[in-house]
């Protein structure tokens, strides 16, 4: 008994192991086609696989992480010299790939998001303009921060609707923050919300949790706003479970981070991403320590993720790609799939985002996603009552105008996402699950 255990553990681990080496590769084997174990005993596609799969930690990453706890220095001061700290070579890693001067690492993107209002003055009570679409820790970070969200209407093609934008500036001119965030890595208008930012005094600042590797005009992302905030929560391009960085090329803004996060009494030297010593002035005892630094463990296993970060999306876009024409070509008159922002030269499609058609009322909406459900595909409608990205569930936070555009068009939302170790074959599943599930609605109720 004993030999079996150890033979099959073996068998287990040689299995996985192009995964472990290189998570670009998706394993050849753990696919079972979906018509031949279709539970439901119909000739309907049925998905298989697990939607929550994560991206694996790469093998250099597991490697470096059991090092840094052999040693137990996982606080990230605990080194003699400031780049021999994990999270320090992190910081250096992630600002050359984004471009960015100063990079500072946290314990999330919820953090980061929270530090970008902090460091650029926002005070307690003062308005902050943010999308009326995104995620619930958006508009938690700017109550975190003190500060009273006032929303943007979203567009069908799911970004900032610059008309709306500046008639929100208009009417809230003492409002002189706008946080913008890149929602399932979509850009909007950039060039405009910043010029509408300068035109009333407004500090501009990214959300860029979903848009690491997206680039605006030749240009990484989260350069068009004065500071930017990236995630490496488990479902992001980079995962540690848990984290984030702030970036920016302001001097004052990166200072402040760092005593923020906890750089107390001089263990700013033993940054290598900051400004020099005479940008930190008095900050380490004028400004209260938050404790929100992140660790060697996490920035260990984020570090070999970010070599195959171009590699990656490369993959994810292609599939995406496939996945756009198979959608479009077979129910295109049912649903639309949002248009990419012209002057975004570089997208990250590691999810699928389409709007069912007006002809779709809600119970035919919630027939669509129980169909998906029903065979084996979580669809997540954004506009469900429970959505976190359904503004109308932030009641800590609540929109104190009617946002009728976006609630349209969140009404009808549909996301699902894609991940990358699955295999290609699974992706023609979903295509089937989606257009079956639509095709079997419309035929319910005798349309065509």
């Amino acid at each position: 008994m004993m030999l079996f255990s150890k033979l099959t553990v073996l068998a287990v681990f040689g299995a996985c192991d192009a995964l472990l080496t290189n998570p670009v590769q998706a394993s050849s084997t753990a696919s079972v086609k979906s018509r031949v174990i279709n539970p439901l005993g119909t000739d309907r596609a049925y998905v298989t696989r697990d939607i929550k799969t994560p991206d694996p930690i790469p093998e250099e990453g597991q490697v470096e992480a059991l090092e840094i706890m052999k040693t137990g220095r996982l606080y990230r001061y605990n080194v003699a010299k400031a780049d021999e700290s994990a999270v320090s070579k992190c910081e250096m890693e992630i600002a050359a790939y984004t471009g960015h001067k100063y990079c500072v690492g946290l314990n999330s993107c919820g953090s980061a998001l929270m530090l970008l209002l902090k460091t650029t003055g926002l005070k307690h009570g003062e308005k902050v303009l943010s999308n009326a679409f995104t995620f619930g820790a958006v508009p938690s970070a700017i109550e975190h921060a003190g500060g009273k969200a006032v929303y943007v209407e979203s567009d069908m093609d799911m970004v900032m609707d610059l008309g709306d934008m500046e008639k929100k500036l208009q009417e809230n001119p003492d409002c002189k923050h706008v946080l913008i965030s890149h929602m399932r890595g979509k850009l909007a208008d950039m060039q405009g919300i910043k010029d509408l930012c300068d035109k009333y005094d407004a500090i501009l600042l990214e959300d860029c949790a979903h848009s690491l590797g997206v680039q605006y005009k030749g240009k990484h992302s989260g350069h068009m706003g004065v500071a930017c905030a990236v995630s490496s929560q488990s479902y992001k391009m980079i995962n540690s479970g848990e984290g984030g960085f702030l970036l920016t090329d302001d001097p004052d803004i990166a200072a402040q981070t760092a005593v923020y996060a906890g750089a107390y009494e001089a263990l700013s030297g033993k940054h290598v991403t900051v400004p020099e010593k005479e940008y930190f002035k008095d900050y380490p005892t004028t400004i209260p320590n938050y404790s929100l630094r992140m660790s060697n463990l996490a920035a260990s296993v984020i570090r070999p993720q970010i070599k195959t970060l171009d590699e990656r999306i490369a993959k994810y876009n292609a599939r995406y790609q496939k996945l756009h024409e198979n959608l479009a070509t077979r129910v295109g008159d049912h649903l639309s799939i949002p248009k990419l922002t012209p002057e975004v030269s570089t997208m990250v499609h590691d999810s699928m985002q389409f709007i069912l058609d007006e002809k779709f009322d809600q119970e035919m909406i919630e027939n669509f996603i129980e169909e998906c459900n029903n065979h084996g595909l979580p669809v997540e409608l954004f506009g469900h009552k429970t959505n976190a990205r359904n503004f109308v569930n932030w009641g800590f936070a609540p929109a104190n105008a009617p946002l009728p555009k976006t609630a349209d068009m969140l009404s009808r939302a549909c996301d699902v996402r894609m991940p990358l170790m699955w295999d290609d074959e699974d992706f023609e599943d979903m295509a089937d699950v989606i257009v079956e599930a639509i095709e079997k609605v419309i035929e319910d109720v005798g349309l065509e």
